[in-house]
């Protein structure tokens, strides 16, 4: 094996990146940029009949977003591509190599057709199975020849041994032996001359140099069937980095239905780009340190594929939520500007100052769509209730917070600043005369001008962003509605 690790990421172009597949990409990323080494992209567009019109730009966008950019790939040749199968399978590079192995004795032609191979099938613990016979592994040379000469359709399958075991070495589930019995002599070239995506991964994987092999544990069987083709081609086997199963919170794999089951799906729910690479990193995964906030760069610093889970990793949705909540407290506050105003402007179309609403909200909320009830009564004062005006702690009731709006009036009505600054200064006068607590004031003027039982800001933020006359106006609401 050379020195230089070399791992890539091979997406099938089907839609949007499920989060499984954006950790597979993020730990082929990290383990070679831990060690120095390069990471490859190589499109698997082999299956034609899953190809979503798109999704090529889907990878590219989301890997360019998420940081992970590739040493090499389709638009950055390295030297051993073509990078998209489609183009290798033009080339004839698959054809080559499994001819390579029916020259060998490691694969055969089989030209058994659909009514044949139905009946193959067999019931094994209530579960259908078909195992091919090796019918046509008896084939002599002439009578192949004559089959191909004829046009009569074929695949090319392994020939794996019936009897013995098969044993590999997986990084996170040590050495894994099979009863090479269980091993079916699987189609390497498909009837429509396209190779398998097992197949065409051994000798892509190969070609391009990979060292390390990360994908997810639901591979872990067919692992020795691609350790029978690195045998059987002479090559070095690569080290397989097996990640453990993603599961929801009821511990049913994460599926498409869940509704976040995308990095595209996140995003559109309010989740920031780095929450969400952190937060998949930790799905299998997590440093000796326990540190759960981590830039990209501190995960390629600290990240070894060793301490990797066996178990299956819970997507914990409001982990994720208060991972993303701390992401967006540390966020510049221009960066959080400019995601956050399309959600003020949603629920604000008064004239208002926009960054400062943002400024209060930014430590308050988890994703962006919670600017929406942290900020609506900004709008328009919500109905309520006025026992909302007893506060225990505050020692005020509905008489007192009667008493407090209208003799604190004039006041306000006599104030022309209406800057936080002023109108705090202006009532902290009013209360230090009357030898009133803070909260005595403060507590029935927040209740009147927001309708809420808790605020994004104090009384004076909000009754800034809301200028005098709307100010007023949400006042005497309080006080008409008191002396009901």
């Amino acid at each position: 094996m050379s020195q230089k690790i070399r791992t890539r990421f091979a997406p099938s172009p089907t839609g949007r990146m499920h989060v499984g597949n954006l950790r597979t990409a993020l730990y082929a990323y990290l383990i070679a940029k831990h060690e120095g080494g390069d990471f490859l992209l190589r499109i698997e567009d082999t299956d034609q009949e899953r190809f979503v019109e798109g999704a090529t730009e889907i990878i590219y966008r989301t890997l360019a977003k998420t940081g992970l950019i590739h040493d090499e790939g389709p638009d950055k040749d390295g030297g051993v591509g073509p990078y998209v199968q489609s183009e290798r399978q033009a080339a004839g590079i698959y054809m080559e190599y499994a001819k390579q192995l029916v020259e060998k004795g490691e694969a055969y032609y089989c030209f058994c057709d659909k009514e044949r191979l139905e009946g193959l099938k067999q019931t094994v613990a209530g579960k259908e199975i078909s195992i091919y016979d090796k019918h046509c592994l008896s084939l002599s040379k002439e009578e192949v020849e004559a089959n191909l000469a004829a046009g009569k359709p074929y695949v090319i399958r392994q020939n794996n041994p019936r009897t013995g075991t098969t044993t590999f070495k997986d990084e996170i589930y040590g050495d894994i032996t099979v009863d090479n019995a269980e091993l079916d002599d699987m189609i390497l070239i498909k009837s429509d001359g396209y190779p398998t995506y097992n197949f065409a991964n051994v000798v892509d994987d190969h070609l391009m140099g990979i060292t390390h092999v990360v994908r997810g544990n639901e591979d872990l069987s067919s692992s020795p069937k691609y350790n029978r083709l690195y045998d059987a081609f002479g090559w070095e086997v690569p080290v397989y980095v097996h990640c453990p199963l993603i599961t929801d919170e009821n511990h049913q794999k994460l599926s498409k239905r869940s509704g976040h089951s995308s990095f595209e799906d996140l995003i559109e729910q309010g989740f920031v780009t780095e929450a969400v690479v952190n937060f998949v990193a930790l799905l299998g995964w997590s440093p000796e340190d326990n540190q759960e906030m981590m830039s990209l760069q501190q995960l390629v610093e600290k990240f070894d594929y060793h301490h990797m889970s066996k178990s299956p990793a819970v997507f914990d949705y409001t982990k994720l939520k208060w991972l993303n909540g701390e992401y967006l407290k540390a966020m510049d506050f221009d960066d959080f500007y400019e995601l956050a105003e399309p959600y003020i402007k949603e629920v604000i179309h008064r004239e208002m100052n926009l960054r400062k609403v943002a400024e209060l909200v930014k430590t308050r909320i988890e994703i962006f769509p919670d600017i929406r009830e942290q900020i609506d009564f900004l709008e328009e004062l919500p109905q309520y209730d006025t026992a909302m005006y007893t506060h225990k702690k505050m020692k005020t009731n509905e008489e007192t917070s009667l008493e407090v709006l209208k003799d604190i009036l004039p006041t306000l009505e006599a104030q022309e600043d209406y800057s936080n600054d002023a109108l705090y200064a202006v009532i902290s006068e009013y209360v230090a005369e009357k030898g009133y607590k803070n909260g005595y004031v403060l507590w029935p003027l927040r209740t009147a001008v927001s309708g809420k039982q808790s605020t994004p800001g104090g009384a004076t933020e909000i009754m800034e962003l809301l200028g005098k006359e709307e100010t007023l106006r949400r006042i005497r609401t309080g006080i008409e509605l008191l002396s009901k």
